[in-house]
């Protein structure tokens, strides 16, 4: 199941996030989570490509669209970064659609805009 073999994985990436938020808490624009998110994936040694160019597939077309992925972790993971008072459908929707469409299995949807630091580990 894809649930168990990639936890230690999204673990560690949830731990990078909560170490961001802590350091900084909520109110910054998303470009500075993002800087400060990609310098704690290099202090804990996450595996990352950040703006990864990742393909769209339409019946097992390739699109000529693509979609940037905030980083790609671990080779296999899709993680998207917001800084908003609070997630919503629509972000879930979006993150699920770019799991779908470029055929990656696992995606996590972080923000880092409210108090408390949120997540959302994607599975499809």
């Amino acid at each position: 199941m894809v649930e168990f073999s990639y936890k230690k994985e999204t673990y560690d990436i949830i731990g990078v996030a909560m170490e961001v938020h802590n350091e900084l808490g909520p109110g910054f624009l998303e470009a500075v989570y993002q800087e400060a998110f990609e310098i704690e994936l290099k202090r804990q040694e996450v595996p990352y490509i950040r703006e990864k160019i990742l393909n769209i597939y339409y019946k097992n077309e390739k699109l000529t669209k693509e979609y940037k992925a905030d980083f790609f972790c671990f080779n296999k993971i899709i993680v998207e970064l917001k800084a908003l008072n609070s997630l919503n459908g629509d972000h879930e929707a979006q993150l699920l659609n770019y799991i779908t469409a470029t055929k990656t299995k696992i995606g996590l949807l972080i923000n880092f805009g409210s108090n408390s630091l949120e997540y959302k580990r994607m599975i499809k």
